[in-house]
Order: structure tokens, then C-alpha cells, then sequence
């Protein structure tokens, strides 16, 4: 679970380090006499950030969702391994495959979320 809070902890540091919404510039527009005026703000840096934003939530979920399967599926395997002791190596490598493939599909999540972050 500490590695899962860290994962977390890292995800949502780097989401903070993107930086906060940009303000939107301002736009000149043209009145019909030719004189420059303030117009509205142009909406182009929303896009970004709330894509930012988003990654970093599902990095944090991605990380908090593998966290939990990891620990279900060790949870199941002290709880097998309690009913029957014998067959410790029978339940152990099992476990540790399954709990590679979870640990696997968080990661690549949690990369592809940064990869929006960074990119």
C-alpha cells in the first residue's frame, strides 16, 4: 500500500509541476473605424490544462486501482495458503505472475497519463 500512496504522491507532484492554468491572452479586435480595442480572451491554453489535469486523475487512479488489485490478490493467496499449507508452491508463483500483470497495466497507464503531462 506504501508504494501505492508514493505512486500517488509522485503522479500528483508532477501534475502540480505542470504549472497553474495559464490566463488567456488577450486578443485584439478591430472596430469598423480601424481603432484596436480589447476584445475577448482567447481560449486556446484551457485545452492543455484540462488535459493536464485529467492525466494526473487518471494516473492517481490508475495507481490507486493497481494498488488495490495487488492487494487483493495477496490477500487471496495468504488466505489459500492458510486453508492449505502444503501447497504453498503451488499458490505462490501463481500469485506472483498475476500480481506482475497488474503491476504491468498500472505502470503503462501511468505512463501514458505523464506522457500528456510532459508532452
Amino acid at each position: 500500500m506504501t508504494k501505492t500512496w508514493s505512486v500517488l504522491a509522485v503522479v500528483l507532484i508532477l501534475g502540480a509541476m505542470a504549472g497553474p492554468l495559464p490566463a488567456a491572452p488577450e486578443a485584439p479586435a478591430t472596430s469598423s473605424a480601424g481603432v484596436t480595442k480589447p476584445g475577448q480572451p482567447a481560449a486556446e491554453g484551457w485545452g492543455k490544462s484540462i488535459a493536464v489535469v485529467g492525466a494526473c486523475l487518471g494516473a492517481a487512479l490508475a495507481a490507486v486501482g493497481g494498488g488495490y488489485g495487488v492487494g487483493r490478490i495477496g490477500s487471496a493467496c495468504v488466505e489459500s495458503i492458510a486453508r492449505q499449507p502444503e501447497a504453498v508452491r503451488d499458490i505462490f508463483a501463481p500469485m506472483i505472475v498475476a500480481a506482475g500483470m497488474v503491476e504491468v497495466g498500472m505502470l503503462f497507464a501511468i505512463v501514458v497519463c505523464l506522457l500528456v503531462v510532459l508532452l
